[in-house]
């Protein structure tokens, strides 16, 4: 039923950035896998979540102003059109939707102890706890039911999806709406973005999945808009089957047929992305190896885990990208996992010593370029890989 189609190397654990250079860190094979029958992507290797969400994770949603204005608006369309008395959210990070909320209607669970702390300190009520049926049963016991149940880019790095939509129902009321926010499987194979796989994302949701996931749970989607956060997501407004009040747009109709056309149902379209994946890699250390070759210099521009997947992927050391520059403060005076690239931090003169930028965080393209006009107005000049390896 699950086929391999894509075989990304061996690959370290994405957001296990390292206090010291080491050549010794663990890595596992990424193969990414496409079930016939239920549309499902998904990575072969499942890494425990108390392993990549703990402590010291270093991801912060407030760290882009490009993902705080999305949930800044998104917040305002959930109480202008919904009214919810009450909000759970999963994964709720660092706080970056919820505190956009009273925190008497908010309730946010996050794993990693280091993030749950921040909202904690601010006074949002936050479970520090997996999200799982023991967690919804105590979360129910209190507060009986949930109006509405919101995750961004979480469900799918849950291994246990069974587990966690049946979390769900329990805790969702009668009338209740679910929002789910991810990384567009459409999208990412338009734009040949295959370092949305990395050991976090177990699946990459397509509309056609998700639908064919939520029969069983009785639940549906009624509403999806596209989005251009993550390189392109989808966000999947859900209600229960039942729930006859809520009528399904014409949006679920219309992206469940662009999804056949590109033909998301079929395994051969998946082999073709692969195909363009060993292109874009061979593409990218050319263009890499030609900028060397000329003496000149190159800085990675987020230390991101997507940008993770490319260096050791495409086998890109300090040879090739001197140093990675970040403003995530866990991230900072660390090391790129994999490759032992030193992350320094960001400061608003740094890129006058470079001459070329590659963009590991070209998800926020236009937020950088708008950044960094004067390195742009002496000539400077990035680096992408997406849709295809160019200078621009």
């Amino acid at each position: 039923m699950n086929k391999e189609f894509l075989n990304l190397g061996f690959q370290p654990l994405a957001n296990e950035y390292l206090s010291k250079a080491s050549p010794k860190q663990k890595k596992y094979n990424l193969k990414v896998l496409f079930n016939n029958k239920t549309k499902m992507v998904s990575i072969s290797k499942r890494i425990s979540s108390k392993v990549m969400f703990n402590a010291k994770y270093p991801y912060r949603s407030s760290m882009s102003r490009t993902m705080r204005k999305s949930f800044e608006n998104l917040s305002k369309e959930i109480k202008k059109r919904f009214c919810p008395n009450l909000i759970l959210e999963i994964g709720s990070n660092d706080g970056a939707l919820i505190t956009n909320f009273n925190r008497k209607n908010v309730i946010g669970v996050e794993p990693c102890k280091n993030l749950a702390k921040i909202t904690k300190k601010k006074n949002y009520v936050t479970y520090d706890d997996y999200w799982n049926i023991n967690l919804s049963t105590k979360i129910k016991r209190k507060y009986n039911s949930i109006d509405l149940i919101y995750s961004a880019n979480t469900l799918t790095h849950i291994s246990n999806l069974d587990d966690v939509f049946k979390s769900i129902t329990n805790l969702l009321s009668k009338n209740g709406i679910l929002i789910i926010e991810d990384p567009s499987l459409l999208e990412c194979l338009k734009n040949n973005s295959y370092d949305q796989f990395y050991n976090e994302h177990i699946y990459l949701f397509s509309a056609l999945s998700v639908k064919n996931l939520l029969r069983k749970y009785n639940l549906e989607i009624f509403d999806i808009k596209n989005l251009t956060t993550h390189g392109g997501s989808h966000r999947y407004y859900i209600k229960r089957t039942k729930n006859s009040e809520i009528k399904i747009l014409s949006s679920v109709k219309k992206q469940l047929f662009k999804e056949k056309k590109y033909g998301l149902d079929k395994f051969s379209t998946y082999k073709n992305f692969s195909g363009r994946v060993m292109q874009s890699k061979f593409a990218l250390t050319k263009i890499l190896k030609k900028i060397k070759d000329k003496n000149k210099k190159i800085i990675g521009y987020g230390a991101t885990a997507k940008a993770v997947t490319v260096m050791n992927y495409c086998n890109i050391d300090k040879n090739l990208i001197s140093i990675f520059t970040d403003t995530t403060p866990e991230k900072v005076n660390n090391y790129m996992p994999g490759k032992n690239i030193k992350i320094v931090k960001y400061h608003k003169n740094i890129l006058n010593n470079y001459n070329y930028v590659f963009l590991g965080a070209w998800n926020f393209k236009k937020e950088i370029f708008k950044k960094e006009k004067n390195f742009i107005k002496r000539g400077g000049r990035f680096i992408t890989h997406i849709p295809k390896p160019r200078i621009i």
